[in-house]
């Protein structure tokens, strides 16, 4: 089984979007996500600066534009044979279209609302994330629950990410747990924690806005807990809930796992999620799309008998 991964905020970098411009379709794709999300995805993704996409209502419809735009350059043969999708954060909102359980559309038009919602969210504190690379987990959480932080994502392969208040993550990164190093992340708030209270009525409200709901098409993972879903509307309200509470990308490489997992393609703008699978899936071929010129070997991998 191939699993289809979709990244999260942080994934972005200044220009990645400039060749997928180049395939046949793109620009008028972009054009109309970009008024669904009220965001100018085709200058943010070309001309804008790193301060600029890291702003939260910029780069959360940035990355899930780019994802669904991957998603869609594999052919429908390729796609046919994805055994299963996930998201990570705001990569949920791209798996769900994957899914067939909203249209891309109704995806752009709620991380566009999301992206706003928290980047309001995040302007009534100075907060931000930390990537805690290495030590034993039991002593990371006692580190970061003494520094007044919470793990706001549980990356597996020994990394926790840190979210609160700036000077907290400060305090962290020189006193950093045994064995550990702290990395700051470039996100604008502390995302999947109750500094994220704030946004969930414009999230819900977001949501109780779209019309046409499906159940999944293909087994679709959640951050909750790395289950399945099989209900549309249980999705959607996972996505809504999970602005407050820790992603569990571990637990959902523990399913893909279990599930007999064969490889993986990461979606644009790729690179974090296979690279969280070198350590938390060992040995499972994975494929990250940074480009167009990636999609043969994305095709390659789909190509494996019994995938």
């Amino acid at each position: 089984m191939i699993v289809a991964a979709f990244p999260g905020q942080g994934s972005q970098t200044p220009g990645f979007l400039a060749p997928w411009l180049e395939l046949d379709g793109a620009r008028r794709r972009l054009e109309a996500y970009a008024e669904a999300a009220e965001v100018d995805l085709i200058a943010a993704g070309t001309e804008w600066d790193a301060d600029r996409i890291r702003d939260t209502q910029v780069a959360q419809p940035l990355i899930v534009a780019a994802s669904i735009l991957s998603w869609l350059a594999l052919d429908d043969t390729q796609r046919a044979r994805v055994g299963g999708v996930a998201g990570h954060s705001v990569g949920e909102i791209a798996a769900a279209v994957a899914a067939g359980v909203i249209s891309d559309i109704d995806g752009m038009r709620l991380v566009g609302a999301r992206g706003r919602a928290m980047a309001e969210a995040a302007s009534l504190a100075e907060t931000g994330m930390s990537a805690v690379v290495g030590g034993v987990e039991e002593q990371v959480l006692a580190s970061l629950a003494d520094a007044g932080l919470q793990p706001a994502n549980f990356n597996g392969g020994g990394q926790i990410v840190a979210a609160g208040a700036l000077d907290a993550l400060g305090a962290l990164a020189e006193a950093a747990p045994r064995g550990a190093r702290v990395i700051p992340l470039q996100v604008a708030g502390a995302f999947h924690t109750s500094y994220m209270a704030p946004a969930a009525d414009a999230l819900q409200a977001a949501v109780d806005a779209i019309s046409d709901v499906s159940d999944p098409a293909l087994p679709l993972w959640t951050n909750s807990d790395g289950s399945r879903v099989a209900s549309g509307a249980d999705a959607l309200a996972l996505i809504v809930r999970q602005v407050q509470r820790p992603v569990r990308w571990d637990l959902c490489m523990t399913s893909f796992a279990e599930a007999g997992i064969a490889g993986l393609v990461e979606l644009a703008p790729a690179g974090a999620l296979t690279g969280l699978a070198k350590r938390g899936l060992r040995g499972t071929p994975a494929v990250a799309l940074k480009t167009p010129d990636d999609l043969a070997a994305a095709g390659d991998l789909l190509a494996v008998p019994n995938s």
